[in-house]
């Protein structure tokens, strides 16, 4: 059949509608994860760690079958332009939002050590932490779904905001640790949890490049995490 026979076209329409849906499916369940894995925490929900980590297969498995619905458009359809982006910044997506997951499972499993201790008050250091890290997924996701590389690009300045509090709420720990007493163990796994909240706002910042790129056409990795590191202001929005 021609390439442009109506049945291929539909076919294609199908295939490239699933896969964006699909992205942005995986990033809800990324999201929810993490949030199931904080709050895990704060509430002391033993049995809601233990979902966090057993639902990591699905991000896995969610992962795996946008690889290959990518593979396969590019293989039966040829892409070009537009459609190629897609393709392409939908498998580079999902793979930050598979790490993401990841994270979420990691904070669940210190969550389920700490809740074997006794319960420290510095766990709620943790939630403004949290909240930033979820906003900027939040706006990554939205970004990638709605073709927006404004709120994309804004994601890296943004992040640094989430970086500095980072910083503060570790020297906090860190220096609880350094004292000593029963509860350094707890304070270690919370140093380790924030670390994690933080890289998932890396993350997000490279889902919003990855929507810059489907939307603009254009490679912003390097110059936007050059312009964040630079830039004094949290509120500048980066130069285009």
């Amino acid at each position: 059949m021609p390439p442009n026979h109506p049945h291929i076209i539909r076919d294609f329409d199908e295939s490239i509608r699933k896969l964006s849906e699909s992205v942005i499916s995986m990033g809800n369940q990324s999201r929810l994860n993490l949030q199931r894995a904080v709050e895990a925490l704060i509430q002391r929900d033993i049995d809601r760690c233990k979902a966090v980590i057993a639902d990591d297969s699905e991000i896995d498995e969610a992962e795996r079958s946008v690889d290959a619905m990518g593979m396969d458009i590019l293989l039966r359809f040829h892409p070009v332009a537009r459609d190629l982006r897609l393709v392409i910044s939908s498998m580079k997506a999902v793979a930050s939002l598979e790490r993401i997951s990841d994270h979420a499972v990691n904070i669940a499993k210190r969550a389920k050590k700490m809740l074997s201790r006794e319960e420290i008050r510095e766990v709620r250091l943790i939630e403004p932490i949290y909240l930033m890290a979820d906003e900027l997924l939040r706006d990554a996701l939205a970004s990638f779904a709605d073709r927006d590389s404004t709120t994309g690009r804004n994601l890296a300045v943004r992040d640094k905001e989430l970086d500095r509090a980072h910083k503060r709420v570790v020297a906090t720990l860190s220096q609880l640790l350094e004292e000593g007493g029963a509860n350094s163990e707890s304070y270690l796994h919370l140093i380790l949890i924030v670390r994690s909240l933080e890289r998932v706002g890396d993350l997000a910042v490279n889902v919003g490049e990855d929507a810059v790129f489907l939307d603009a056409a254009e490679d912003i990795r390097y110059a936007q995490r050059r312009y964040a590191r630079e830039s004094d202001d949290p509120d500048t929005d980066p130069a285009p």
